[in-house]
């Protein structure tokens, strides 16, 4: 089986791109130059990773501290 873009030359990473609540992008790719999302089929949040994502874990801090 054959990537279609691949075999169509298009400009694309097989990678999922994790967008971060605090901004900026990561890919599930070590290989990957460019986080945009025009190049990735599988774009996902943050907070959807198993086991979270420390950019978000600031804001549960203050929320917690605020509620106590």
């Amino acid at each position: 089986m054959t990537c279609t873009s691949c075999h169509s030359g298009i400009d694309h990473c097989h990678g999922t791109l994790v967008q971060h609540l605090a901004g900026g992008a990561d890919c599930t790719d070590q290989g990957c130059t460019d986080a945009d999302v025009v190049r990735h089929s599988l774009v996902i949040e943050c907070e959807s990773v198993e086991g979270g994502c420390g950019c978000i874990e600031p804001v549960y801090y203050e929320e917690l501290l605020r509620a106590s």
